[in-house]
């Protein structure tokens, strides 16, 4: 069994991702996306689809983007 590196599960199921020269294992994608997805500049959420980008911050979507610009 493997360990996951976000919430410690010992799990037979778990897989390993590979990212930024990095590699994790998880037992879940709930996990994967709590350590791995940005963080909306605006809002905090997890980004999980596309999201928009501006200058090196992230946002979830283009009223989070908008906000964030203006603030």
């Amino acid at each position: 069994m493997a360990q996951c590196d976000c919430c410690g599960n010992d799990y037979d199921k778990a897989f390993i991702v590979e990212m930024g020269g990095q590699r994790y294992t998880f037992d879940s994608f709930e996990c994967a996306a709590h350590t791995l997805a940005p963080t909306c500049a605006t809002c905090g959420c997890r980004i999980l689809g596309h999201g928009t980008e501006d200058k090196n911050r992230y946002y979830c979507c283009g009223h989070c983007a908008q906000a964030g610009v203006m603030a």
